[in-house]
């Protein structure tokens, strides 16, 4: 197999080419830099990119990290880091003589908006607000493959764990210390996914041929983010007592204070549930033993 990954040296994007390589699979990554080897491919979202070689799989993950204030020039990157790069490999992948089978495209949860306890799959409504837009924008740009014939995936990514970075890693050291609480009221709803779900996920979507537009790539089992609190507490042995107010988090990050971390998104992943996957992680409890390499009790 035959795999072409954009993204392919963030965090999702190291783990998954490292599962699919382990089987065999030829991944080949588009990067900003100059190629330094046949498995590489210089792009530019924006700009026409033309394949001449042909592939099975084409994995988009590519997008400017949401993390920092929200500036007009970090929220002009987020948009165009997403919508420019989907665009740019759609309109190539739907221009090429021979298709890829499927094209698996990274979207997010933060398409449904902030909806409180509302309990959601993939066939709820978009929410508001500038990442629910980015979403829909994001998803949209992928429409020259579908129109091509090829079998499209747009993943949700929920919050990823993982012990080599993503939100958690940005949690572990104020925690360590004794630092950590709720954000806010800590009512909000976080729905999360182990980093190896992710990679299992992936495959799992690449197999299934049932599978095509959004597929919730979240564990089962969402929490609040009081109970997130109190379980990343309780698998470090350390106090969480010092909640960080809804006030002095919009004071620090400004807008991305409410739409990510105070937002609240219950989420299901009812399409990787109905084609039959199985989850490793399905209680934050195991993932988080796992991921701090602890046993649980």
């Amino acid at each position: 197999m035959r795999v072409l990954m954009s993204g392919a040296s963030g965090l999702l994007g190291s783990a998954i080419g490292r599962s699919l390589e382990a089987d065999g699979a030829a991944v080949v990554r588009l990067v900003r830099g100059k190629p330094v080897s046949e498995t590489q491919i210089l792009w530019e979202p924006g700009k026409q990119l033309v394949l001449t070689s042909s592939f099975d799989v084409v994995i988009h993950l590519a997008g400017e990290s949401v993390v920092g204030r929200w500036t007009a020039a970090k929220k002009a990157r987020i948009r165009d880091s997403r919508v420019l790069g989907t665009r740019t490999l759609a309109a190539a992948v739907a221009r090429m003589e021979t298709k890829p089978r499927v094209f698996v495209a990274a979207s997010a949860i933060g398409y449904y908006g902030d909806r409180g306890d509302e309990i959601l799959n993939e066939a709820s409504a978009s929410g508001t607000g500038f990442l629910a837009e980015i979403c829909r924008e994001w998803e949209a740009e992928a429409e020259p493959a579908v129109q091509a014939g090829i079998r499209v995936v747009h993943i949700r990514i929920g919050v990823v764990l993982s012990k080599h970075g993503g939100a958690l890693g940005k949690m572990l050291l104020p925690f360590r210390l004794g630092l950590g609480g709720k954000l806010g009221s800590g009512r909000q709803w976080m729905s999360w996914i182990h980093v190896d779900d992710i990679v299992g996920a992936v495959r799992h979507v690449l197999s299934h041929e049932i599978l095509r537009g959004p597929v919730n790539l979240v564990t089962p089992n969402p929490v609040t983010n009081a109970d997130f609190t109190a379980a990343l507490g309780k698998a470090l042995s350390r106090p969480t007592i010092l909640p960080a107010p809804a006030f002095a988090l919009r004071l620090a990050m400004g807008e991305m204070a409410d739409a990510t971390l105070l937002a609240s998104a219950r989420v299901q992943p009812d399409q990787l549930l109905a084609s039959g996957y199985q989850f490793r992680f399905r209680e934050l409890g195991v993932a988080l033993a796992d991921i701090l390499g602890k046993q649980t009790t």
